[in-house]
């Protein structure tokens, strides 16, 4: 499951994409418009600078802004660098393997077996999508009733 961090990772992401070319935005902006607590969001666009996602200005002009274009930051490769592995469960992890305590066999493991095929799932959306697509991906509000009711039933 999505942490509180990485979700709030994603908005602040989805905020700084939404800029115009050469703009900035502070930390306090970004938190207020995105209902986030600054100081989670602090240590939060640190981690997203240092993995480098963002950059960031000091002083007038200065603030916070992609580090690439929208285009080519991959939302996995975001949801990694701030909630760590994309697997349900450490076993099924391709990066950071670790095997369960009360496994004696791994890998004959049906638990872990489905879980790497979720876990190869979700990588295979989330390693594929843009910010850029992220971004432009209809509200519910914006679709159709067809479309709601197809997105309901899968």
């Amino acid at each position: 499951m999505l942490t509180k961090k990485g979700k709030y990772g994603l908005k602040a992401l989805v905020d700084l994409a939404q800029l115009g070319p050469g703009e900035t935005a502070f930390i306090s902006e970004i938190a207020l418009r995105n209902n986030i607590p600054k100081k989670f969001l602090d240590t939060i666009l640190l981690e997203l600078r240092n993995g480098g996602i963002l950059r960031s200005k000091k002083g007038p002009g200065g603030g916070y802004s992609l580090s690439h274009p929208a285009s080519e930051i991959r939302i996995g490769h975001a949801i990694r660098l701030l909630d760590g592995p994309l697997a349900p469960i450490r076993c099924a992890s391709r990066t950071a393997f670790e095997a369960c305590d009360d496994c004696a066999d791994p890998v004959n493991c049906q638990v872990r077996r489905s879980m790497t095929q979720v876990r190869d799932a979700i990588a295979a959306i989330l390693d594929n999508m843009t910010l850029e697509q992220f971004v432009a991906t209809p509200s519910m509000a914006e679709l159709t009733e067809d479309d709601r009711q197809e997105k309901r039933a899968s």
